[in-house]
């Protein structure tokens, strides 16, 4: 009969404090000292789209810093941590010129010696209000917190 291992998780504490330092990052576009290892592979897949990069928090927030259109807003879905990280999910809020724009996105971290290590992150894209609309119109959501 095969023995059982039990799975553990990384720490609560840990993955709060990465947690709220990652997703600072998307809102604030710097990174706290620490947070990242400063070789951390980022593995990001916007709509039909990938791309990858090595580097520091300070190339993660010059990316998010690139694409962001106006002030972001980020709501923090859930935070669940694994044995290896913590799988964290956000709404995005970005208050553009051209009016608010939404993106959900879910976040793998792998964490090793208190900082995350890799980030693979999917986005569902950003939904401007049109899209929103039309997206309540023909597919209205059970659980009303699923996009806004």
């Amino acid at each position: 009969m095969p023995v059982q291992t039990p799975v553990t998780t990384t720490d609560q504490a840990t993955v709060d404090r990465l947690s709220a330092g990652f997703h600072r990052c998307f809102s604030d576009f710097e990174a706290d000292e620490g947070l990242f290892a400063p070789d951390t592979f980022f593995d990001l897949l916007p709509p039909m789209w990938r791309f990858q990069f090595e580097g520091s928090g300070d190339a993660f927030t010059a990316q998010l810093r690139s694409i962001a259109e106006g002030p972001v807003d980020i709501e923090v879905v859930r935070t669940v941590p694994t044995a290896s990280g913590f799988v964290t999910e956000h709404v995005e809020t970005q208050h553009t010129p051209g009016g608010v724009v939404v993106a959900r996105r879910i976040h793998l971290c792998e964490v090793r010696d208190g900082r995350i290590r890799t980030v693979t992150t999917y986005c569902n894209g950003g939904w401007d209000g049109d899209l929103r609309a039309r997206h309540a119109a023909e597919a209205p959501m059970i659980q009303k917190e699923s996009l806004r």
